[in-house]
């Protein structure tokens, strides 16, 4: 008898709803984007989010279990993210995940939004399992994970200050790109010169897996302060090309220190050509990036790992889960 998973993502500003059978079987993956509700203001705004995910979040339901063709009464077990995000999103898919599986009588699952991204590879690739080195990088987090098997982790570096994805909305703001920044910056950035500016390359040449990007973002201001008429293609590829560069150095350093020759890159800046194109030319090393929808935020991988830990790991959490906003993916 086939077993479904309803998976729900609401950490920031996509509302997303899922289905999946088995585990690993994509039936629907609904993203509902609020994008462009958040433009306007150069980022996310809680509170617009928040109230937008209630409006929502039932009719994206409803359109997940009718593409996957079951009914609520077909579900098995339902899952949703707990953290980190934005507590009032976050707030807004926990309970209705909860009382989804109150009303069925099902286990609920509250699932890490960056053991989430992990869970993106093990959708795409069954037969690339752990031990690997995995790069998460996205809007909110830039950290690099051993995974030793899915479900254990230990953190090798993070980063101190902004996020890569953070990084690029933030220069593309500068460089008028709108919100969110990443994939129009990337596109600009290949009708530019990589060379064109000397820009830091923070914390490469340390030992360090750690990451700093807020020094990169800041030499982006002060340059095009003293160079207001400088060609925007050629400061987003000079920027793009120092981002990829470390993060490219420091998971070819994780890799070689642990002496693990499969590599993972997951989370929304995994959509990036120019960091795909560097790190998949790697020889000696198997690379995996899943496709782009499972890149950014979606509720199949939170689904999945739902699926797995409940099944694998025998987990089932109370209803009191309270959201935790800040929580990291190890205690």
């Amino acid at each position: 008898m086939a077993h479904y998973t309803l998976g729900i993502e609401t950490s920031c500003d996509e509302t997303s709803v899922a289905v999946l059978r088995d585990g690993r079987e994509i039936l629907s993956n609904i993203v509902y984007s609020q994008a462009h509700l958040h433009e306007k203001y150069g980022g996310v705004v809680p509170e617009v989010a928040s109230r937008n995910h209630i409006k929502k979040l039932p009719f994206v339901v409803r359109e997940a279990l009718d593409q996957a063709g079951i009914a609520f009464s077909d579900l098995a077990l339902v899952g949703a993210t707990y953290g980190p995000g934005l507590v009032g999103p976050l707030l807004v898919g926990l309970s209705y995940a909860k009382a989804v599986a109150y009303a069925l009588n099902k286990p609920f699952v509250g699932v890490n939004h960056l053991e989430g991204h992990i869970f993106a590879h093990y959708l795409e690739n069954p037969d690339a399992p752990p031990p690997f080195v995995a790069l998460i990088v996205s809007g909110g987090h830039t950290l690099l994970v051993e995974v030793r098997a899915y479900g254990e982790y230990e953190i090798l570096g993070e980063t101190r200050d902004d996020a890569a994805g953070e990084a690029f909305d933030k220069v593309g703001k500068l460089l008028g790109l709108g919100y969110p920044a990443g994939a129009a910056l990337d596109k600009l950035a290949r009708q530019g010169n990589p060379k064109a500016l000397a820009l830091p390359r923070p914390m490469l040449d340390s030992d360090s897996l750690e990451f700093s990007f807020a020094g990169l973002k800041t030499a982006v201001v002060y340059y095009l302060r003293d160079h207001p008429d400088a060609a925007r293609a050629d400061v987003a590829a000079s920027f793009q090309e120092a981002v990829v560069d470390v993060l490219v150095e420091k998971t070819l350093r994780a890799a070689r220190q642990r002496n693990i020759k499969r590599v993972i890159v997951v989370g929304g800046v995994a959509a990036n050509s120019r960091l795909r194109e560097r790190l998949l030319s790697q020889k000696n090393l198997q690379v995996f990036f899943p496709k782009m929808e499972l890149c950014t935020d979606n509720a199949a991988m939170i689904a999945a790992c739902a699926y797995f830990r409940h099944t694998q790991l025998g987990q089932r959490d109370p209803f009191d889960l309270a959201p935790q906003p800040g929580v990291n993916l190890t205690p």
